[in-house]
Protein backbone atom coordinates (compact mmCIF):
# COMPACT_ATOMS: atom_id res chain seq x y z
CA UNK A 1 0.00 0.00 0.00
CA UNK A 2 3.12 2.11 0.84
CA UNK A 3 4.07 2.16 -3.08
CA UNK A 4 0.53 2.61 -4.26
CA UNK A 5 0.13 6.03 -2.14
CA UNK A 6 3.76 7.47 -3.21
CA UNK A 7 2.63 6.50 -6.34
CA UNK A 8 -0.74 7.64 -6.07
CA UNK A 9 0.99 11.13 -4.75
CA UNK A 10 2.68 11.93 -8.01
CA UNK A 11 5.33 14.23 -6.71
CA UNK A 12 2.84 16.37 -4.82
CA UNK A 13 3.57 17.02 -0.77
CA UNK A 14 1.10 14.88 1.72
CA UNK A 15 -0.73 18.36 2.99
CA UNK A 16 -1.71 19.06 -0.70
CA UNK A 17 -3.38 15.53 -1.81
CA UNK A 18 -7.23 15.80 -1.84
CA UNK A 19 -8.45 12.67 -3.54
CA UNK A 20 -6.48 9.00 -3.38
CA UNK A 21 -8.00 6.14 -5.08
CA UNK A 22 -6.16 2.94 -3.72
CA UNK A 23 -8.41 -0.01 -5.13
CA UNK A 24 -7.21 -3.59 -5.46
CA UNK A 25 -3.50 -2.35 -3.98
CA UNK A 26 -4.03 -5.56 -1.87
CA UNK A 27 -2.92 -4.94 2.31
CA UNK A 28 -4.90 -6.35 5.26
CA UNK A 29 -3.61 -3.36 7.30
CA UNK A 30 -3.91 0.91 6.77
CA UNK A 31 0.04 1.78 5.57
CA UNK A 32 1.47 4.44 4.19
CA UNK A 33 -1.45 7.03 4.96
CA UNK A 34 -0.73 9.16 7.70
CA UNK A 35 -2.26 12.50 9.31
CA UNK A 36 -0.08 14.85 7.17
CA UNK A 37 -2.53 14.14 4.58
CA UNK A 38 -4.75 17.23 6.05
CA UNK A 39 -6.17 18.34 2.43
CA UNK A 40 -7.62 14.60 1.71
CA UNK A 41 -11.52 15.09 0.78
CA UNK A 42 -11.85 11.49 -0.82
CA UNK A 43 -10.24 7.79 0.02
CA UNK A 44 -11.19 5.08 -1.91
CA UNK A 45 -9.79 1.61 -0.34
CA UNK A 46 -12.04 -0.47 -2.17
CA UNK A 47 -10.96 -4.66 -2.63
CA UNK A 48 -7.42 -4.50 -0.87
CA UNK A 49 -8.12 -6.80 1.73
CA UNK A 50 -8.14 -4.84 4.95
CA UNK A 51 -9.44 -6.83 8.03
CA UNK A 52 -9.28 -4.26 10.48
CA UNK A 53 -9.19 -0.18 10.46
CA UNK A 54 -6.74 -0.04 12.79
CA UNK A 55 -3.88 2.71 12.06
CA UNK A 56 -6.04 4.75 10.30
CA UNK A 57 -5.06 8.82 10.31
CA UNK A 58 -6.99 11.78 11.27
CA UNK A 59 -8.11 13.10 8.04
CA UNK A 60 -10.08 15.89 9.25
CA UNK A 61 -10.96 16.89 5.69
CA UNK A 62 -12.04 13.52 4.72
CA UNK A 63 -15.63 13.88 3.55
CA UNK A 64 -16.12 10.24 1.43
CA UNK A 65 -14.63 7.32 2.72
CA UNK A 66 -15.41 3.54 0.35
CA UNK A 67 -14.70 0.71 2.02
CA UNK A 68 -16.63 -1.68 0.49
CA UNK A 69 -15.49 -5.04 -0.84
CA UNK A 70 -12.73 -6.08 2.45
CA UNK A 71 -12.91 -8.26 5.32
CA UNK A 72 -13.67 -5.61 7.73
CA UNK A 73 -15.12 -6.54 10.93
CA UNK A 74 -15.01 -4.10 13.88
CA UNK A 75 -13.02 -1.05 14.53
CA UNK A 76 -14.77 1.81 13.04
CA UNK A 77 -14.09 3.86 15.86
CA UNK A 78 -10.93 5.24 14.28
CA UNK A 79 -13.20 6.80 11.74
CA UNK A 80 -13.66 9.74 14.53
CA UNK A 81 -10.77 11.42 13.55
CA UNK A 82 -12.75 12.33 10.42
CA UNK A 83 -15.68 14.54 11.75
CA UNK A 84 -16.08 15.97 8.30
CA UNK A 85 -17.56 12.52 6.83
CA UNK A 86 -20.59 12.76 4.83
CA UNK A 87 -20.04 9.15 2.89
CA UNK A 88 -19.19 5.92 4.26
CA UNK A 89 -19.48 2.99 2.48
CA UNK A 90 -18.91 -0.51 4.17
CA UNK A 91 -20.46 -2.72 1.94
CA UNK A 92 -19.52 -6.15 1.55
CA UNK A 93 -17.86 -6.38 4.47
CA UNK A 94 -17.64 -8.76 7.57
CA UNK A 95 -19.32 -6.65 10.69
CA UNK A 96 -22.11 -8.79 12.41
CA UNK A 97 -22.77 -7.33 15.43
CA UNK A 98 -24.91 -3.79 15.66
CA UNK A 99 -22.58 -2.40 18.36
CA UNK A 100 -19.75 -2.83 16.01
CA UNK A 101 -21.25 0.38 14.42
CA UNK A 102 -22.19 2.25 17.75
CA UNK A 103 -18.83 4.78 17.20
CA UNK A 104 -20.55 6.19 13.91
CA UNK A 105 -23.14 8.15 15.98
CA UNK A 106 -19.86 10.19 17.38
CA UNK A 107 -19.79 11.23 13.29
CA UNK A 108 -22.45 14.32 13.32
CA UNK A 109 -22.28 14.99 9.79
CA UNK A 110 -22.39 11.39 8.29
CA UNK A 111 -25.18 11.36 5.47
CA UNK A 112 -24.77 8.21 3.40
CA UNK A 113 -24.52 5.29 4.59
CA UNK A 114 -23.72 1.69 3.37
CA UNK A 115 -23.82 -2.01 4.48
CA UNK A 116 -25.31 -4.10 2.62
CA UNK A 117 -23.69 -7.25 2.07
CA UNK A 118 -22.87 -7.41 5.63
CA UNK A 119 -24.53 -9.93 8.27
CA UNK A 120 -25.46 -6.90 10.71
CA UNK A 121 -27.88 -6.15 8.01
CA UNK A 122 -30.34 -9.38 9.34
CA UNK A 123 -30.25 -7.56 12.45
CA UNK A 124 -34.25 -7.23 13.62
CA UNK A 125 -35.08 -3.72 12.78
CA UNK A 126 -32.01 -3.02 11.88
CA UNK A 127 -32.82 0.20 9.47
CA UNK A 128 -34.67 1.78 12.65
CA UNK A 129 -32.27 1.03 14.58
CA UNK A 130 -28.94 2.81 12.59
CA UNK A 131 -31.39 5.59 11.65
CA UNK A 132 -31.71 6.03 15.64
CA UNK A 133 -28.01 6.26 16.20
CA UNK A 134 -27.35 8.13 13.59
CA UNK A 135 -29.22 11.18 13.47
CA UNK A 136 -27.87 13.17 10.60
CA UNK A 137 -28.30 10.22 8.26
CA UNK A 138 -29.78 10.93 5.00
CA UNK A 139 -29.91 7.39 3.51
CA UNK A 140 -29.08 3.98 4.41
CA UNK A 141 -28.03 1.35 1.48
CA UNK A 142 -29.72 3.90 -1.18
CA UNK A 143 -32.75 4.81 0.45
CA UNK A 144 -33.81 6.88 3.09
CA UNK A 145 -36.26 6.42 5.74
CA UNK A 146 -39.42 6.43 4.22
CA UNK A 147 -37.88 3.54 1.71
CA UNK A 148 -37.24 6.53 -0.98
CA UNK A 149 -34.54 5.74 -3.55
CA UNK A 150 -31.87 8.31 -3.11
CA UNK A 151 -31.92 10.43 -6.53
CA UNK A 152 -28.21 9.50 -8.77
CA UNK A 153 -26.60 12.89 -7.61
CA UNK A 154 -27.08 12.68 -3.72
CA UNK A 155 -23.88 11.49 -3.57
CA UNK A 156 -22.08 14.30 -5.46
CA UNK A 157 -24.31 16.91 -2.96
CA UNK A 158 -22.86 14.44 0.16
CA UNK A 159 -19.65 14.90 -1.28
CA UNK A 160 -19.49 18.23 -2.06
CA UNK A 161 -21.43 19.43 0.95
CA UNK A 162 -23.49 22.52 -1.22
CA UNK A 163 -20.45 24.57 -1.28
CA UNK A 164 -20.35 27.50 -3.90
CA UNK A 165 -17.20 27.79 -3.08
CA UNK A 166 -15.59 24.49 -4.11
CA UNK A 167 -17.96 24.18 -6.54
CA UNK A 168 -16.68 27.44 -8.40
CA UNK A 169 -12.90 26.29 -7.77
CA UNK A 170 -13.98 22.95 -9.87
CA UNK A 171 -15.02 22.23 -13.49
CA UNK A 172 -14.71 19.44 -15.42
CA UNK A 173 -13.18 19.42 -19.59
CA UNK A 174 -14.17 16.40 -21.43
CA UNK A 175 -14.50 14.44 -18.52
CA UNK A 176 -11.58 15.49 -17.04
CA UNK A 177 -12.04 16.95 -13.57
CA UNK A 178 -9.91 20.20 -13.09
CA UNK A 179 -9.24 21.94 -9.84
CA UNK A 180 -8.35 25.46 -10.01
CA UNK A 181 -6.32 25.70 -6.62
CA UNK A 182 -4.25 22.83 -7.75
CA UNK A 183 -3.88 23.81 -11.05
CA UNK A 184 -2.86 27.21 -9.46
CA UNK A 185 -0.34 25.40 -7.27
CA UNK A 186 1.09 23.38 -10.11
CA UNK A 187 1.54 26.50 -11.90
CA UNK A 188 3.52 28.25 -8.79
CA UNK A 189 5.92 25.02 -8.68
CA UNK A 190 6.34 25.27 -12.25
CA UNK A 191 7.50 28.72 -12.52
CA UNK A 192 9.84 27.95 -9.49
CA UNK A 193 11.22 24.85 -11.13
CA UNK A 194 12.07 27.64 -14.49
CA UNK A 195 13.72 29.65 -12.33
CA UNK A 196 16.32 27.44 -10.74
CA UNK A 197 16.72 25.80 -14.55
CA UNK A 198 17.48 29.60 -15.67
CA UNK A 199 20.20 30.40 -12.85
CA UNK A 200 21.90 26.96 -13.37
CA UNK A 201 21.50 27.57 -17.10
CA UNK A 202 23.06 31.34 -17.02
CA UNK A 203 25.65 30.20 -14.12
CA UNK A 204 26.86 27.56 -17.07
CA UNK A 205 26.91 30.12 -19.58
CA UNK A 206 28.51 32.19 -17.16
CA UNK A 207 31.76 29.69 -16.57
CA UNK A 208 31.60 28.48 -20.09
CA UNK A 209 32.50 32.11 -21.30
CA UNK A 210 35.35 32.08 -18.24
CA UNK A 211 36.77 28.70 -19.74
CA UNK A 212 36.89 30.32 -23.08
CA UNK A 213 38.46 32.96 -22.23
CA UNK A 214 41.29 31.16 -20.16
CA UNK A 215 41.63 28.73 -23.13
CA UNK A 216 42.20 31.63 -25.85
CA UNK A 217 45.03 33.21 -23.52
CA UNK A 218 46.47 30.11 -22.95
CA UNK A 219 46.32 29.63 -26.63
CA UNK A 220 47.77 32.96 -27.25
CA UNK A 221 50.83 32.43 -25.05
CA UNK A 222 51.85 29.20 -26.10
CA UNK A 223 52.34 30.57 -30.01
CA UNK A 224 54.14 33.81 -28.34
CA UNK A 225 56.88 30.72 -27.76
CA UNK A 226 56.69 29.04 -30.37
CA UNK A 227 57.36 32.12 -32.14
CA UNK A 228 60.00 33.37 -29.51
CA UNK A 229 61.69 29.64 -30.48
CA UNK A 230 61.77 30.11 -34.06
CA UNK A 231 63.39 33.12 -33.57
CA UNK A 232 65.89 31.67 -31.67
CA UNK A 233 66.44 28.58 -34.28
CA UNK A 234 65.67 26.42 -31.09
CA UNK A 235 62.48 23.89 -30.59
CA UNK A 236 60.81 22.63 -27.51
CA UNK A 237 62.91 19.49 -27.74
CA UNK A 238 66.23 21.55 -27.66
CA UNK A 239 64.79 23.44 -24.86
CA UNK A 240 63.57 19.79 -23.24
CA UNK A 241 67.36 18.57 -23.63
CA UNK A 242 69.20 21.61 -22.15
CA UNK A 243 66.94 21.15 -19.14
CA UNK A 244 67.33 17.62 -18.55
CA UNK A 245 71.27 18.52 -18.63
CA UNK A 246 71.29 21.04 -16.29
CA UNK A 247 68.92 18.56 -14.11
CA UNK A 248 71.47 16.01 -14.17
CA UNK A 249 74.42 18.43 -13.23
CA UNK A 250 72.33 19.59 -10.26
CA UNK A 251 72.02 16.22 -9.07
CA UNK A 252 75.71 15.17 -9.91
CA UNK A 253 76.72 18.45 -7.59
CA UNK A 254 74.16 17.68 -5.07
CA UNK A 255 75.79 14.25 -4.45
CA UNK A 256 78.81 14.69 -4.57
CA UNK A 257 78.22 17.82 -1.76
CA UNK A 258 76.34 15.33 0.33
CA UNK A 259 78.19 12.62 0.14
CA UNK A 260 82.25 13.35 0.84
CA UNK A 261 85.14 10.50 0.42
CA UNK A 262 85.07 8.17 3.40
CA UNK A 263 87.97 7.34 5.55
CA UNK A 264 88.21 3.68 3.91
CA UNK A 265 88.10 5.29 0.15
CA UNK A 266 91.30 7.08 1.14
CA UNK A 267 93.23 4.39 2.51
CA UNK A 268 92.99 2.18 -0.65
CA UNK A 269 93.52 5.40 -2.60
CA UNK A 270 96.81 5.61 -0.53
CA UNK A 271 97.81 2.09 -0.84
CA UNK A 272 97.42 1.90 -4.50
CA UNK A 273 99.80 5.08 -4.79
CA UNK A 274 102.44 2.87 -2.56
CA UNK A 275 101.94 0.09 -4.88
CA UNK A 276 102.56 2.34 -7.73
CA UNK A 277 105.64 3.40 -6.78
CA UNK A 278 106.67 0.06 -5.59
CA UNK A 279 106.24 -1.34 -8.48
CA UNK A 280 108.35 1.78 -10.09
CA UNK A 281 111.31 1.65 -7.79
CA UNK A 282 111.08 -2.58 -8.08
CA UNK A 283 111.61 -1.94 -12.10
CA UNK A 284 114.93 0.22 -11.26
CA UNK A 285 116.16 -1.90 -9.12
CA UNK A 286 115.76 -4.91 -11.21
CA UNK A 287 117.00 -3.08 -14.24
CA UNK A 288 120.67 -2.09 -12.21
CA UNK A 289 121.52 -5.70 -11.03
CA UNK A 290 120.57 -6.88 -14.85
CA UNK A 291 123.43 -4.42 -16.02
CA UNK A 292 125.93 -5.23 -13.07
CA UNK A 293 125.31 -8.92 -13.69
CA UNK A 294 126.40 -7.93 -17.47
CA UNK A 295 129.20 -6.36 -16.27
CA UNK A 296 130.25 -9.16 -13.78
CA UNK A 297 130.33 -11.97 -17.06
CA UNK A 298 131.99 -9.55 -19.25
CA UNK A 299 134.68 -9.27 -16.55
CA UNK A 300 135.02 -12.65 -16.44
CA UNK A 301 134.93 -13.72 -20.02
CA UNK A 302 137.85 -11.53 -20.41
CA UNK A 303 140.13 -12.59 -17.93
CA UNK A 304 139.86 -16.21 -19.74
CA UNK A 305 140.85 -15.10 -22.69
CA UNK A 306 143.98 -13.46 -21.44
CA UNK A 307 144.70 -16.67 -19.15
CA UNK A 308 144.63 -18.73 -22.59
CA UNK A 309 147.20 -16.17 -24.57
Amino acid sequence: MEKRVALEKRGLPDDQITELILDNCRSTNIEGLTDSFTALEVLSLINVGLTSLKNFPKLPALRKLELSDNRISNGVSHLAGSPKLTHLNLSGNRIKDFDELKPLKELENLEVLDLFNNEVTATENYRDKIFELIPSLKYLDGFDREDTEAPSDEEDEANGGGDDDDEAACFSINGIDIDLDELERFEARLRQKRAVVEEAVNGLESRLGQLELRLDAEAEEQEDKSEAHAADGRDDLDELYEEIQRKNESESAVARSEYPPSLGALLVAFLSLLAFLNQICFVQRNQQLMENVELDDSSDYDEEDDNDI
